[in-house]
């Protein structure tokens, strides 16, 4: 069991809606950003999704493509993001990691050692977002035979043709986004999200957590009282980089946290 599969075992018996935060790892800069993913869980993070930074991150809007543009400024790497993760499980060995980002960094390093590299700095699942389910045999099974999850996306244009392969090798969760379109583009609607996320779940055991569009903590209430919790991304990336500081940035996701954990 990964800590993924644990803290959502921990939230099905406590009754309580899961809340996943992401950050672009390296943003503004790795002091900076190492001091707020240690303050989520305090702030009432049940899963850290963290951002790989990447120079063409075509599933993300300005807000987050701005945020990976900082962090490779300021010397981010593969390298930094997992000795980032490292360092936070110096302290804590039991919030959930979820690595986000896209192949190509992943690709270069070599499958083999980076699955290795990652399990050792503690990263306990993987969303590769430009790897469709028919490249499986290329990371997302090696991946979970290294004992990662493999969290899959599916989006309101999955239909019911596709949604069995988009579900066939995935673990963790299944990662719902709510909208069509690019990160921070629009907002997400309970009453749109509520069917699509029973239709997913009537096909897995897994949790389905929603993403994409949700910025306020009674979107995040709304969103997670028709799913299994909420992800907040963008919101909380603006924040950063507006300059806010790291207590302010953490202060605006305890109020999201607090939203999802009320519905």
């Amino acid at each position: 069991m990964t800590r993924i599969d644990a803290k959502f075992a921990e939230l099905k018996a406590a009754k309580k809606k899961a809340f996943v935060a992401y950050v672009m790892a390296g943003d503004p800069d790795f002091d900076t950003s190492l001091e707020l993913v240690k303050g989520l869980p305090a702030a009432g993070v049940d899963v850290i999704e963290l951002g790989l930074p990447f120079t063409d991150p075509m599933a993300d809007g300005p807000t987050i493509q701005l945020a990976g543009q900082r962090a490779l400024e300021a010397g981010m790497t593969l390298e930094r993001t997992l000795e980032l993760a490292r360092a936070f499980r110096a302290e804590d060995n039991t919030t959930p990691i979820v690595m986000m980002g896209y192949y190509n960094p992943i690709y270069s390093r070599g499958v083999e050692t980076f699955l290795k590299d990652a399990k050792e700095a503690g990263i306990d699942g993987l969303i590769v977002v430009d790897l469709p389910p028919e490249e499986d045999s290329e990371l997302c099974l090696p991946a979970q035979e290294a004992g990662l999850n493999f969290i899959r996306l599916a989006t309101p244009t999955t239909d019911d043709k596709r949604l069995p392969r988009v579900l066939q090798n995935t673990s963790g969760f299944v990662y719902y986004v709510s909208i069509t379109g690019i990160t921070g583009a629009a907002e997400a609607e309970a009453t749109n999200v509520g069917p699509e996320v029973a239709r997913i779940k009537s096909k897995t055991d897994l949790p389905v957590i929603v993403g994409f569009g949700i910025n306020t903590p009674e979107k995040s209430q709304a969103i997670a009282s028709v799913a299994d919790g909420a992800v907040v991304g963008s919101a909380i990336v603006s924040q950063i980089g507006a300059g806010k500081s790291v207590g302010e940035v953490l202060s605006f996701v305890k109020s999201l946290a607090d939203g999802a954990h009320s519905a």
